[in-house]
């Protein structure tokens, strides 16, 4: 039986499996080697490109207008992530900003959900150890802590650490790629789900005064708050925390949500009361680490005050 063409592999890839992914992968990565060699040099920025482009088929195949072009199309996300690597080391979101398909204003997340791929790329993700799992879903997935400076604050460990673990983490997700088997995986869309109803319910029970009770139903009482010297343990920091913000008027709105079986980021805008709109920072992020479903572990990264925000609350 003669192989499946590009073509064939694509319209596979792109109605979620996996397993024709991978081929296609497989099939046409000497070619994308060659473009991170041409546009990097033999430096391990080119391995980390073809690996980027790995990250980004998983995510965007749905989106390749033309199956036939699905070779170019890889050699062009290729091409664009060495290019962005020389342009600056601030680095833009690994798929923001390329011309891959037809623009779209959806976020990761509804990329993510778009086809049925989610799974398996959940999956491999959380067999990643959390440190590096962590890294991954805020480079990838969040909408906001996304350059290597903003996860390394967010974080509390150096750049080069990021880079370290997001180099770790690409490397599996490509390796598992090459080595993809139809096996049946969890529903990652539930832990979004849960995970955007979880934060939406403490949000309301903080405002109704209930906060504690949040803390009680779905806190370690040993939860360690990160970001000090040293750990804070127990709820009673964040309880004050948050029951002064809300006595000042600040509230908290979700925007956006990242969850994986024991790691959960929650994105929140902070909402200034009127007669004191620089009381908090515009942005919130949660970092939450669960075991058996209750948090153990939370840092907080608050998003620094632009000249465009101030000037804007002024």
């Amino acid at each position: 039986m003669p192989a499946p063409s590009d073509v064939e592999l694509t319209r596979a890839a792109q109605s979620g499996d996996v397993t024709a992914l991978g081929a296609l992968l497989a099939r046409h990565e000497a070619g994308m080697r060659a473009v991170a060699l041409a546009v990097l040099g033999r430096t391990a920025d080119a391995e980390d490109a073809v690996q980027d482009a790995a990250v980004v088929a998983l995510r965007r195949i749905g989106d390749v207008r033309d199956p036939a072009a699905v070779g170019p199309w890889l050699k062009m996300v290729v091409r664009n992530a060495g290019r962005a690597r020389l342009r600056s080391t601030k680095d833009i979101p690994v798929d923001g900003g390329w011309d891959l398909a037809p623009s779209t204003q959806a976020t990761p997340e509804q990329l993510l959900e778009s086809h049925a791929m989610r799974d398996w790329l959940w999956r491999a993700i959380e067999d990643l150890s959390p440190p590096v799992r962590l890294v991954m879903m805020l480079r990838h997935f969040s909408e906001r802590v996304t350059s290597y400076e903003e996860i390394a604050r967010a974080c509390g460990i150096p750049v080069g650490t990021v880079r370290s673990r997001l180099s770790q983490g690409r490397a599996k997700l490509a390796e598992a790629l090459r080595a993809t088997s139809a096996v049946a995986h969890d529903d990652a869309g539930l832990f979004a789900a849960r995970s955007r109803q979880n934060a939406l319910d403490t949000l309301a029970a903080a405002e109704r005064g209930e906060f504690h009770r949040v803390l009680a139903d779905r806190w370690s009482p040993r939860v360690a708050f990160l970001g000090g010297p040293e750990p804070v343990i127990g709820p009673g920091f964040l309880l004050r925390g948050m029951e002064g913000d809300l006595t000042a008027g600040v509230r908290q709105r979700l925007v956006h949500t990242v969850a994986s079986r024991d790691l959960v980021v929650w994105e929140m805008d902070l909402l200034n009361p009127p007669d004191d709109p620089e009381h908090c920072p515009p942005g919130v992020t949660w970092l939450m680490s669960l075991d058996q479903g209750r948090v153990t572990r939370l840092r907080l990264h608050h998003s620094p005050m632009t000249a465009v925000t101030a000037s804007g609350a002024n």
